[in-house]
């Protein structure tokens, strides 16, 4: 429910509507406005009888919100929520890229790529210290050290840290040396997890899950923002269908679907959603004409030899192409790409 206050509703008004909300055993979340404001209700799982709340003064109106994911979404917030990470930004008009490898290989590898693709227009580095593998003799990450190089090419590049998350255990590690904590598709239902990430203010980066509706991917978002943190960008990376021919079944439609309901900034992972280098490209062109916030791509300085995800790491050169490209097409969707 969003209870929408008089423009000259006092603040005394505004105090006892809250203690209302509070005494129905519910969360008041002021939302202040450029003329007036407006008080969400946090906390019910069924509709709520307004009856009680139209007889209070300074009242204008009451709104039913239909949607489960009340912080998530536009009824209660209505302007693009734009991220800020040391200086680079992330939602509204910005379409901001994150590159790297899948995995912190070495020193040497993490170093080089970060230095290439800060040349090409990329915003944030990013590489994974601890890998989540479908099989357990499949190279899992380099772990501390990992995030040590990763911390190395950071001062180097002057690029801001995306790395992910897996468990509890390595939050305050991760924490150190992350400035985007990811949290990847088998980790959004996650949920004793995703209540902890809503206690830190760090950006979270949550993908969505293999299965996963829209519903339920705003809602893995909205433990995050219910915990008080407010920075989360999300990221639909493919979903498990009955096609094979590639990885995942990159769902693009999703993107044009959460930027109308959502506030949230949604970017693309299209290395993960097709599995395949040769349709990196023209999905990432696909997911700015769609409206979305940006990429996430899995660049290697030698795919042939990468030792995770080889088949859809593109090279240095292949990224800078694409970047060139995404810089002409900006204009056209009215989007801002460095």
């Amino acid at each position: 429910m969003l209870i929408v206050m008089r423009n000259d509703a006092t603040d005394q008004q505004i105090d006892l509507v809250m203690a209302k909300i509070k005494n129905k055993g519910f969360t008041p979340l002021p939302l202040p406005g450029t003329q007036r404001t407006a008080i969400g209700v946090v906390g019910n799982e069924s509709r709520i009888d307004s009856s009680e709340f139209e007889i209070l003064e300074g009242i204008k109106e009451i709104i039913h919100v239909s949607k489960p994911y009340k912080l998530a979404g536009r009824e209660f917030f209505r302007n693009d929520t734009i991220i800020n990470v040391e200086g680079v930004s992330i939602g509204g008009r910005n379409f901001t890229v994150i590159a790297g490898p899948c995995s912190v290989e070495s020193r040497e590898q993490i170093i080089k790529t970060a230095e290439l693709v800060k040349i090409s227009g990329a915003g944030l580095l990013r590489g994974g210290a601890f890998k989540p593998r479908t099989g357990p003799y499949s190279f899992q990450g380099l772990g501390k050290k990992g995030l040590e190089y990763l911390k190395e090419a950071k001062k180097i590049s002057g690029m801001p840290i995306v790395t992910e998350l897996m468990h509890l255990k390595y939050l305050d590690l991760v924490m150190e040396y992350a400035d985007v904590i990811q949290i990847g598709a088998r980790n959004m239902q996650n949920y004793d997890l995703l209540q902890e990430l809503g206690a830190i203010k760090k950006p979270v980066l949550l993908k969505r899950g293999m299965a996963a509706t829209m519903e339920e991917f705003l809602l893995a978002a909205e433990y995050i923002l219910n915990g008080g943190n407010k920075n989360v960008i999300l990221c639909e990376r493919g979903i498990r269908t009955f096609e094979r021919s590639t990885r995942n079944t990159l769902d693009l439609s999703i993107v044009s679907l959460i930027r109308e309901l959502s506030h949230l900034p949604v970017i693309v992972d299209p290395s993960h959603g097709t599995g395949r280098r040769s349709l990196v490209a023209p999905m990432s062109f696909a997911s700015m004409a769609c409206g979305a916030s940006g990429l996430m791509l899995e660049v290697h300085p030698d795919p042939k030899n990468a030792v995770s995800d080889a088949a859809q790491s593109i090279t240095p050169e292949e990224f800078a192409e694409i970047m060139s490209k995404l810089k002409s097409m900006a204009m056209i969707f009215d989007k801002i790409c460095p």
